[in-house]
């Protein structure tokens, strides 16, 4: 039984490296585009894997993370916005499977936590542009963010649901 356990805990902690990695090259491959008021990052679609298995929650927030910290225009304080942003979404899905327990329901959830949430990004990218945090440019910002979060996060959503048939992210 205890071998189990060691096997189980070195798969979680391997696959939350593959997905951190993951995440990094997804990234950088649309890199023109994944920083700035309008986010497209591919990556993103990494978020829906936490409704399968919140203990991987870990390997997004390490991606996330680490691209920002490595790659990014805005330094410790988008690892500081983007690793918070990322982080309490992540959370907000990982416990809302106490009260949704469809996990379509919980995409649709996690998709809105996540979109909703890029106001600490909107926030951020003030504070780094020396812009008033309410102005015209934060909504404008903001709404830029939450679009584009809310397209990549609704059309990935299929896509993670269908690759879960076959990779079991529950599993792990």
């Amino acid at each position: 039984m205890e071998k189990r356990a060691v096997q189980t805990n070195t798969q979680v902690i391997i696959f939350n490296g593959l997905l951190a990695a993951l995440y990094i090259i997804l990234t950088v491959v649309v890199a023109p585009v994944a920083q700035g008021p309008i986010q497209f990052r591919i990556s993103e679609s990494l978020n829906h894997i936490v409704v399968f298995n919140k203990k991987l929650l870990w390997g997004v927030f390490g991606g996330v993370v680490m691209f920002n910290l490595f790659f990014s225009t805005g330094g410790l304080l988008d690892v500081l916005f983007g690793g918070g942003q990322t982080l309490l979404a992540l959370l907000l899905t990982a416990y809302s499977e106490k009260w949704i327990k469809d996990t379509k329901k919980r995409m649709v959830f996690n998709t809105i936590a996540f979109s909703l949430s890029m106001i600490l990004i909107a926030i951020m990218i003030c504070i780094l542009s020396n812009q008033a945090i309410g102005s015209a440019f934060f909504w404008g910002t903001y709404g830029s963010l939450f679009l584009s979060e809310l397209v990549i996060m609704s059309v990935s959503a299929p896509m993670i649901y269908y690759v879960n048939k076959y990779v079991h992210f529950d599993r792990i």
